[in-house]
Formats: C-alpha cells, structure tokens, sequence
C-alpha cells in the first residue's frame, strides 16, 4: 500500500461529558462509518449506568466495537485495547467502510497512533512493597517519587492515580530504565503510515458549562440505578475496589459509601470532583495533541451548541 491511498479513520475525543458519544451518532447518520469505543470502563460487563454507556436501544441502531468485551475481574490494558483496535479498525476498512473512533481514554489513542514500549511482566513481591508505602504514605508520596526519577510522566498523572503510579515505579525496579525512556526507544510503526487519519475533538469554550453538565450527569446516574448497579457487582463477591474497573471514576466512590466509609452527599461530592479532575486530565492531553480539529461546545457569546451544530462543524473537518 502506498502513502497516497491509506484507508481513513476518524478519532472524535473529547473530556467526559461533553457528548461525543452523540456526535459520533449522528455521524454515523451522514457517513459510512462504523464505531470503536476508546474508553477504559465500558469494556467491562456490568459497568453500564456509571460509565455512562450508549443505552440498549442506541447500541442496536449504532453498535460499538470494544464496549462490553470483557468481566470486571480481568484487567484490561492499553496493550490489549491496541491489539483490538487494530483488528476492529482492518476489518471496517476492509468491509469499506470507515473506522470512527470515539472516546476520552487518551492514554489508548496515543497507544493506538505510537504503539507500545516492551514492558517488563509485573513483580508481586515489588507491587505488595509499593502498596504497603502507599497505605503509609500515601500515592502523592510515591508521585513525589516518581516525580524525580520520570518528572515528564509525573506531569501527566494525578499523584492518587495508583495503577500508573505503581507499574511506572515497577518498570524503573525492574529495568532502570523510565516508562518515558522505554516509549522512546519502541520501534512501533506509526499508525499515520498505515490510516488517513482526522483527528477531532469537542472543546468545552467554558470550563463551568462543563463542570454543570457532569454535576447534573452524576445526579441522574443516581436516579437512574447507579447505587443498585454498584451493589450488584459488589454482591458477586469476586470483585474488590482495586480492581482497574472498581476504580473506574464514579463506581470507587460509590463502592466507599456502600462500604460506609461516607455518606450520600460525600459520596456525591466526591463522584463529581473525581469526575471533574478526569475531565481536567483529558483537556491537558488535548492542549498538547497534534494536529487536532477542534469542535467547539460553545458558539459566539457562549451559547451552547447543539449536536446538529456541532455536526455541521466535524463534517466540515472530516469533508
């Protein structure tokens, strides 16, 4: 294949809550496309009300690869998703279609566009050591850490964020080497060798229209069943809050007020504030993405917009 005849594929990002899940929709109206999910909970079975998954009828009209693909005990890695992304994306290329990407998890897009690093497997005896100090000490404490020995991926977690903060701890053990040093010497073929690729992304203009929608987005979560969701997966007794999809924001805050560790408005606080500080990783991975098409949330004097608004607007870019 030749340069000048690559596939296409679309990737819409965007911050949680800012309705890219809609656009890609009603994309999907307008354009032969077909959906991959790029987001790290709705792999998992069972995580539906939380994570704000597509509902049963939406998924009928416009399916999505990727979205309930494995159990909420497995972990599932940005490897992983990689590896599935690349089979979903072949196979709707080759059924002549276009692979539309859609989702917040930007850790799995730059996966996708650079590939991934040889890691080393992980060490128990390390991991329990690395925990211990962090029921001690706490994560910013191993942030700090981490800080000083890969100051560039430091910058890019929260210091709560345990699973990164922990593996990157456990690679610099058990190599010497930084996570940062590691991608840099991956010989991945970049994925813009093999796709056309239009990379677009909802950017909320106000920052406080967003906090409202995912203050108002919790609360109808809660109306609708998300308590009784995470209660049911809590009764399987197989699952436990480390879990990478317990973490998963909205459902560990829920998990600690079923566990009495708040109360119901704690609770509520927290989901949002959580909900709020993914919101803010995700705008700091766009500021820094390249050749990005940016759909804005608001129009002129700070309207909102509209999806139909913000559809003319990606069909403009996508052309």
């Amino acid at each position: 294949m030749t340069f000048s005849n690559r596939p296409r594929a679309i990737f819409l990002m965007g911050p949680t809550a800012s309705g890219k899940t809609d656009l890609a929709m009603a994309i999907s109206d307008h354009l032969p496309v077909e959906l991959i999910s790029v987001d790290s909970a709705l792999v998992y079975r069972g995580l539906d009300i939380g994570s704000a998954k597509p509902t049963p009828e939406e998924l009928a009209r416009y399916p999505h690869r990727l979205i309930d693909i494995c159990d909420p005990a497995e972990s599932y890695s940005a490897g992983r998703f990689r590896e599935d992304a690349l089979k979903a994306m072949a196979e709707i290329s080759s059924a002549g279609k276009i692979p539309l990407l859609v989702g917040g998890t930007m850790l799995y897009f730059k996966a996708l566009l650079q590939g991934m690093a040889e890691m080393p497997q992980a060490d128990p005896e390390f991991r329990a050591q690395i925990e211990a100090r962090a029921e001690k000490e706490g994560w910013p404490a191993l942030h700090a850490e981490l800080q000083k020995v890969d100051p560039a991926l430091a910058a890019e977690l929260h210091p709560n964020h345990s699973v990164r903060i922990e593996r990157a701890l456990e690679v610099y053990h058990l190599t010497g080497k930084t996570m940062t040093q590691l991608r840099a010497e991956q010989d991945s073929e970049s994925l813009h060798t093999q796709y056309d690729i239009q990379q677009l992304a909802i950017v909320p203009d106000d920052r406080s229209i967003l906090h409202r929608r995912i203050a108002e987005r919790f609360e109808r979560m809660l109306e609708n069943g998300f308590i009784e969701e995470v209660k049911a997966l809590r009764a399987r007794g197989d699952l436990h809050r480390d879990l990478p999809a317990i973490r998963a924001v909205g459902y560990r805050q829920v998990w600690e007020y079923l566990d009495g560790e708040t109360d119901y408005q704690q609770m509520v606080d927290a989901g949002i504030a959580a909900t709020r500080q993914l919101a803010k990783r995700q705008l700091t991975w766009l500021r820094r993405w390249p050749d990005l098409k940016c759909i804005h949330a608001q129009g002129p004097g700070g309207k909102v917009r509209n999806i139909d608004e913000m559809l003319l607007e990606a069909l403009k870019f996508i052309g």
